[in-house]
């Protein structure tokens, strides 16, 4: 099997745990998911099977969308709910000055990596490190919010549930513990669900339950082509023979193809519409060659 299944990962189990049933429902041993998702989080895992996972490091749209509950006055050395709390804190924020502190998380923001992440610090995973009680030094990464709105709030409680639309890299963790500090009373990630990523909304994401009980027929029918994760990059058509030379690693003539623009990646189709792979036009050569190829097993 060759394309894309949008998984709908539930809650408690790890992305690569997820990733690993997949191969099993669908028999494909080539599998790869696109941006982990924490064990309690759920919610939108897009997994490339087969030839796809070759395009793994190409997928143009990286930008992602939660919806996060925190909760004001508890503090974790994981910045979730799962971790051992370090502090509870008294709470004198009300819902306005909640919604006064989001406006400096909107942009571009400076954000450093949790301790419990999967960022390496000299070839070894933060996570592995604050498991031995190591706590290092990290270096602040710059991260996107384009929108972070509430949903609804608890004043009494303390708990708020925020909708965030970020670029790739943000954790949303760190987002509501920044937060819970700018506050002053510190705040934990209690819930996560990613509601899009890689272009995929959560309406086109399926459970593994759902997948566990489809016919062969049916589980082909929930597999999205590569080229469509893939549709960000524009589109370009050619002959019979020059799809037979790109498929051989040739280069293109690009003063014999239609519809070429900037230089960059483009989707490469033959007649009829097959996907051929990804070119990368180079006008200072008037060449499009070959980024990778599309083989379908």
């Amino acid at each position: 099997m060759t394309g894309v299944i949008v998984l709908d990962k539930p809650e408690g189990i790890t992305s690569f745990w997820a990733a690993a049933q997949l191969r099993r429902i669908t028999g494909e041993k080539k599998i790869g998911h696109t941006g982990t998702l924490d064990p309690m989080a759920s919610g939108v895992l897009p997994v490339l099977l087969g030839g796809a996972t070759k395009f793994m490091e190409l997928l143009p749209c990286h930008d992602k969308a939660y919806r996060a509950t925190f909760l004001l006055g508890t503090v974790t050395d994981t910045l979730d709910i799962t971790g051992t709390v370090l502090s509870q804190r008294p709470v004198h924020a009300a819902a306005q000055d909640v919604e006064n502190a989001l406006a400096a998380f909107r942009g571009k923001i400076a954000q450093i990596p949790p301790m419990y992440s999967a960022v390496s610090k000299d070839g070894v995973r933060l996570y592995a490190l604050a498991r031995q009680g190591i706590e290092v030094e990290r270096e602040a990464r710059e991260v996107e919010i384009f929108s972070l709105q509430t949903v609804c709030f608890d004043e009494k409680k303390g708990e708020y549930t925020v909708d965030v639309h970020c670029s790739a890299g943000t954790y949303i963790r760190s987002l509501v513990s920044d937060l819970g500090e700018a506050l002053g009373c510190g705040a934990v990630l209690t819930a996560l669900r990613r509601t899009v990523a890689n272009g995929f909304s959560a309406d086109e994401a399926h459970t593994l339950d759902e997948l566990r009980s489809c016919s062969q027929e049916t589980l082909q029918s929930c597999i999205y082509s590569v080229d469509k994760v893939l549709s960000p990059y524009p589109a370009v058509s050619v002959t019979d023979k020059q799809a037979t030379r790109f498929c051989n690693g040739g280069e293109l003539n690009a003063d014999r193809l239609h519809d070429l623009g900037a230089d960059g990646l483009y989707r490469v189709y033959a007649p009829g519409g097959r996907f051929l792979g990804l070119g990368n036009l180079d006008s200072t050569k008037a060449q499009l060659a070959v980024r990778r190829l599309l083989i379908e097993r």
